[in-house]
């Protein structure tokens, strides 16, 4: 990680210590702002009987992500996008089928996995998240 990430994500973590949560975001946005470096991540999602795929696709700011969202995706689904700053990769596959869906979500950077779930049955909560890679 560069010298000036390491810096930028040092201050946001003493500066929301030292002011509490509500300047916590303000700090993060300023970090945000400086901290201008983009990086591409693929969601993939595969199984079966997904409604809906959520995802965070690269709007907003790190605190408030824009989400992005694809209606009866056919699988397997796959997405690149490109994210900003401290912003973190996240998909969400959503089935209304408790019986017959099945999903596995994985979020993968530079031929990397970040995180990888798998779930049966109701799936309307979790899937996959990952903290921005720029931050290691």
């Amino acid at each position: 990680m560069s010298s000036m990430v390491r810096a930028a994500v040092h201050t946001v973590a003493v500066t929301c210590l030292a002011l509490g949560l509500s300047s916590c975001s303000e700090a993060v946005d300023q970090v945000d702002k400086a901290v201008d470096t983009t990086y591409e991540v693929t969601y993939e999602v595969t199984g079966k009987n997904i409604d809906s795929i959520d995802f965070h696709g690269g709007g907003g700011k790190a605190m408030e992500p824009k989400a992005d969202s694809v209606s009866k995706p056919k699988l397997p689904w796959k997405k690149t996008v490109t994210l900003r700053g401290i912003m973190p990769a996240a998909v969400m596959p959503v089935a209304a089928d408790p019986e017959g869906s099945q999903v596995t979500c994985k979020i993968v950077y530079e031929g990397k996995v970040l995180d990888e779930q798998s779930a049966k049955g109701l799936v309307s909560a979790g899937g996959c998240t990952a903290a921005s890679p720029i931050t290691e």
